[in-house]
């Protein structure tokens, strides 16, 4: 029976990693025990360990799970231009290696965690932002970003000194498509004649939309020359060309995935980080290695996180976002009803 399971919030740890080089691409590793399992293998997406996003939560996760548990871990980098066999031959390689569960961070592994569960059914695999795979040893993790991103919405309207914001996606697919529907019927309910600007980088990852801040820097600098000033940007490395821009301009940027108002690498900016729509990819890599590792009963199928169960929701680290009453008031009405059911947010 496949089981669904709530994500939990996981705190951020950190770890010294030893840097290899793998066949399937750049890694890091490290092993606390010999003879046992090697511990927890993260495959990255595009854009790769460093993106203060979406890349980083996972690695965070790896970090807290790999302290808590005792556990070794490799982490690997991808590569440009590669193909799904590059993706299946970089999960089967950890797999081989002995390292349980297998995690690849991104909807565009599917096909290759498809592959490599079918051929290593003693291994747990997992998949974040995909629900395809349908095996006893995958767990599909996914969230309702579109819950998260109605709230990013409201903050945006209720902040927003011109009645017109943005909204910068990386690639034009299903999944982006979430982030951006919930981000406008959220500034619609607090203003429906605002304006807002929208644009997708690319049309597809190889083309750069998730790993090119120069792409979300010249995207923002339009939006914001438009007359935008608050602009939300889903787009993974990307992302840090937008918030450059805002901060540039002194307008609002909000960040995506992980807190970005906290992201060392983006401290410089983060007087214009307003708040982020946040993600737990942290939690779920943490709790699929904890059912694996300390609980030794692998979850499966499909793990959705919402504003219900914490998966999903809205930063606040910004004092600017948080002590100003009109968008927190707006901002906690809107999560309410969400959690009610008696506000719909759409995904497309």
């Amino acid at each position: 029976m496949r089981r669904v399971s709530r994500i939990t919030i996981a705190g951020v740890a950190t770890a010294a990693l030893a840097v290899t080089v793998s066949a399937c691409g750049s890694s890091s590793s490290s092993s606390s025990t010999e003879g046992k399992s090697k511990g927890i293998g993260l495959a990255y997406d595009v854009g790769g360990k460093g993106d203060q996003s979406f890349n980083d939560a996972a690695y965070a996760g790896l970090q807290k799970a790999q302290k808590d548990f005792g556990v070794g871990a490799r982490d690997v980098e991808p590569q440009d231009n590669e193909t799904d066999a590059d993706k299946a031959q970089r999960l089967e390689t950890l797999a081989k290696a002995g390292y349980n569960p297998v995690i690849g961070v991104g909807f565009a592994y599917a096909g290759a965690v498809k592959e490599a569960a079918a051929k290593f059914p003693k291994v747990t695999f997992g998949i974040i932002d995909d629900n395809q795979t349908r095996a006893k040893n995958v767990a599909d993790m996914v969230f309702h970003e579109e819950q998260s991103s109605y709230l990013a919405g409201v903050a945006a309207a209720k902040a927003t000194k011109k009645n017109h914001i943005g909204f910068i996606g990386g690639v034009d697919v299903p999944l982006i498509h979430k982030f951006e529907a919930g981000y406008i019927q959220g500034a619609k309910s607090v203003n429906p004649k605002i304006k807002v600007e929208s644009q997708y980088l690319t049309q597809t990852a190889q083309e750069g939309g998730f790993s090119s801040p120069d792409k979300g820097e010249n995207a923002a600098n339009g939006q914001i020359d438009a007359g935008a000033d608050v602009v939300y940007a889903a787009a993974g490395l990307s992302g840090q060309g937008v918030i450059k821009s805002a901060a540039e301009h002194k307008v609002w940027a909000i960040g995506v995935d992980s807190d970005q108002y906290n992201q060392a690498a983006l401290a410089q900016y983060k007087k214009y980080i307003l708040t982020s729509a946040l993600k737990n990819v942290e939690g779920a890599v943490y709790e699929l290695s904890k059912s694996v590792i300390k609980d030794k009963k692998p979850l499966s199928g499909e793990i959705r996180g919402s504003l219900a169960n914490g998966g999903v929701g809205l930063a606040d680290s910004n004092p600017a976002f948080k002590s100003n009453a009109d968008i927190q008031v707006a901002v906690k009405k809107a999560e309410a009803g969400i959690k009610n059911g008696t506000i719909k947010v759409k995904t497309s």
